[in-house]
């Protein structure tokens, strides 16, 4: 017995795939908004997904709402994990500001400020001060060149700085 050519789900094509943004791509965005806090890159992961697919799936847009909550959700605890991680390091390895003496920085306001640097320039800090790599290294890692990853650690460095109220230096605690 043959399947009938117009009972067969066929793969999203461009034009169907602009429909889909034109309707439904505000919503859609909302809807993962509930979970993290990168719902564009949720969408455009989730798109990119259907476009990769031999057959559009029977009810699309329940799909799509679908497919948008599981990887908003995991985008989300993805975050979650990482601040947690982030949050332990600087416990376990913490930093003080080069001060007045006997001033020093609490690990939570270090992580906190840390986190709330864009993520290229976070992932400098901490890849050069808890992994201890090179610039040369970061570049490597992060796919720049070594002067890009000195760059971005200074700029960095003076964020903190103007986060945290200093005008000192942050250094590394001696283990």
């Amino acid at each position: 017995m043959s399947q009938n050519a117009a009972d067969t789900p066929h793969p999203v094509g461009p034009e169907l795939l602009g429909r889909l943004l034109d309707r439904h791509a505000a919503a859609l965005e909302l809807y993962a908004a509930q979970w993290c806090d990168c719902p564009e890159d949720v969408l455009q992961e989730v798109l990119l997904e259907l476009v990769r697919t031999r057959k559009s799936p029977e009810n699309l847009l329940a799909w799509l709402f679908r497919a948008v909550r599981y990887r908003a959700i995991n985008a989300g605890r993805s975050r979650r994990r990482r601040e947690h991680h982030e949050a332990e390091a600087a416990r376990s390895r913490s930093m003080v500001l080069v001060a007045p003496p006997d001033e020093s920085l609490p690990p939570e306001d270090l992580a906190a400020a840390i986190a709330s640097l864009p993520d290229s320039e976070r992932e400098v800090v901490v890849a050069r001060l808890w992994g201890e790599l090179t610039f040369s290294e970061i570049g490597q890692v992060t796919g720049t060149s070594e002067s890009t990853a000195y760059r971005r650690y200074q700029e960095a460095l003076a964020r903190l700085r103007e986060k945290i109220g200093h005008p000192a230096c942050i250094q590394k605690n001696a283990p």
